[in-house]
């Protein structure tokens, strides 16, 4: 990041703190009063925000997040306009935003109906959805291919109630096996206790890429359950949701953001020079032109 890490230390005691009303500026006017924008990073969220020392965040996210502030800092015609930092969770991302303690979250925050209660989302800028990690050699390509297998996912996920749904409703009898996490998910796999792994993509690109053999590994099938990720910001501020858009859809013409895409998800990142490896999905290819920030249902 570009400056200096600020770390509230009253901020666990503000979000987890019923959500308070809005604070009661609107985001440039109270940025341009105070001569700061305050913005969140998360701390592990690879490759969108995450440390990678004690005072460096990094990530597309984080990219984004920085192209906004410099819109920002035009728009108000304030060069030195100051950036401070506070790490958020995702039990306290929404909260600490609303209640004014920061201003704008770009990380890997879903956009549903939900949380659109409490807080707008920007144009998504990245679509997720459960998909399946399997050996090459397995023969499976998609979902009809699971039909009487045996089939890993995480306990507590999602996925697991997603896959055991499509199960249901297209007669698979797909036999679920749950790991206590990821890894454990991946070793079912590894160690043919199952022939796949239904999680989100971005997941198991990660968990590929750090494999102990990822060329024996792949992605397959349709993505089920979309989730679109957006930049976050407060409800009812029409002038910071313009310009928070505004500058996504100007990366997104220029090609600026396929170049920032390319950098994260398809080059070798800090700290370890992992390549994920993710192809651009057909959703947020189509969203470059669309430019759409509809939620998930």
């Amino acid at each position: 990041m570009k400056t200096s890490y600020f770390v509230a230390t009253t901020i666990l005691a503000a979000g987890l703190s019923a959500i308070a009303s809005p604070a009661n500026s609107q985001t440039l006017e109270k940025v341009s009063d105070s001569n700061k924008i305050t913005v969140s990073y998360r701390e592990a969220s690879v490759p969108f925000s995450y440390l990678i020392s004690p005072a460096e965040a990094v990530g597309f996210s984080v990219d984004l997040t920085d192209a906004i502030v410099d819109d920002v800092r035009r728009k108000l015609n304030k060069p030195n306009l100051e950036v401070a930092h506070i790490p958020v969770s995702s039990q306290t991302r929404i909260p600490l935003l609303v209640n004014g303690t920061y201003d704008l979250e770009c990380g890997s925050t879903t956009n549903n109906a939900a949380r659109g209660k409490d807080v707008a989302f920007a144009i998504s800028h990245f679509y997720t959805g459960t998909r399946l990690l399997t050996k090459k050699t397995s023969g499976i390509k998609n979902y009809a291919d699971l039909a009487k297998k045996t089939v890993a996912s995480t306990v507590g996920s999602t996925n697991e109630k997603v896959l055991r749904q499509y199960s249901a409703d297209n007669n698979l009898d797909v036999q679920v096996v749950l790991g206590k996490d990821y890894d454990d998910s991946m070793a079912l796999v590894e160690n043919d206790r199952a022939v796949a792994f239904a999680m989100d993509d971005i997941l198991l690109f990660g968990l590929m890429a750090n494999s102990k053999n990822p060329d024996s590994l792949e992605v397959v099938g349709d993505a089920l359950q979309v989730e679109p990720y957006g930049c976050m910001l407060r409800k009812d501020d029409p002038e910071f949701k313009q310009l928070v858009d505004g500058t996504i859809a100007r990366l997104m013409e220029s090609g600026e953001f396929e170049r920032l895409y390319t950098k994260w998800f398809q080059s070798p990142i800090p700290p370890k020079g992992m390549n994920l490896n993710m192809p651009m999905s057909e959703q947020l290819k189509a969203n470059l032109k669309a430019r759409s920030d509809k939620p998930a249902l």
